[in-house]
């Protein structure tokens, strides 16, 4: 397959085009024009690129890909290094970012949900579904199944939360910042990846359970997803690789 041609299926895919986003979505450095051996993985480390130079991969595609707004214009240390390898290597990086958090199949928030066991009810807001556990359970309990499901225990607040848990509001990645809205909607509980200051007093004031599983963790889902669509709708060889990061 052609490089384009991989960009423009997948694009269309994850309906690409419908999103503003924080940087560009697609194929972000050029390589080889024939894709037939991929790379898939949360970020576009160096670890990541060091992975698929070892199995000899025409591309790598990531959720966290380069070029993001505001990010300083100079390729210098890290950034350089990492093009470098890139270029040298021939290899295409695409990255697809918020196409992937929100599409109903492939997308992380979606894959959560299938992992955590919750029935998806709808959309508080763009990038902040809710939905239902099965049952109620105690927050701790919840915790622990975050724990089991992502590998990784995580940050739990729930000393005013309700005594169980059913409703759910959720955000992988980065999405601390929905807790007020998730909190004004109604729900037991917010679920998200990462944790600021002032996260834990919205959670303690407004009485909600609140968990920061893992930036990482929680966004491991939409890019497996997609690989998985990939093999089975295409005749390309790709392979998902987790390098791991607590964050």
């Amino acid at each position: 397959m052609k490089n384009s041609e991989l960009e423009t299926l997948i694009n269309e895919k994850l309906n690409s085009a419908s999103f503003s986003d924080y940087g560009p979505n697609g194929l972000q450095v050029e390589g080889r024009e024939t894709v037939q051996k991929i790379v898939t993985g949360v970020t576009a480390s160096q670890a990541l690129l060091d992975e698929a130079v070892r199995l000899q991969a025409d591309a790598v595609i990531v959720h966290h890909g380069y070029f993001w707004k505001n990010e300083a214009p100079i390729i210098r240390g890290m950034k350089r290094n990492r093009l470098k390898t890139l270029l040298a290597n021939d290899i295409n990086l695409y990255g697809w970012h918020l196409p992937l958090d929100a599409h109903p199949e492939l997308g992380n928030n979606v894959q959560l949900a299938q992992l955590l066991g919750i029935t998806v009810m709808g959309e508080i807001e763009e990038l902040l579904p809710w939905g239902e556990l099965s049952m109620p359970v105690p927050g701790l309990e919840l915790a622990s199944w975050i724990e089991a499901r992502l590998g990784r225990r995580p940050l739990w607040s729930g000393d005013t939360g309700p005594d169980l848990v059913k409703r759910v509001a959720w955000c992988t990645g980065g999405g601390q910042g929905f807790i007020d809205n998730a909190a004004r909607f109604g729900v037991d509980a917010f679920i998200t990846g990462e944790v600021s200051e002032q996260t834990i007093h919205s959670a303690r004031e407004q009485g909600l359970h609140f968990y920061a599983a893992g930036h990482h963790a929680t966004e491991r889902g939409g890019i497996r997803a997609l690989s998985e669509w990939l093999t089975e709708n295409t005749d390309l060889d790709v392979t998902f690789i987790d390098i791991p990061n607590p964050a």
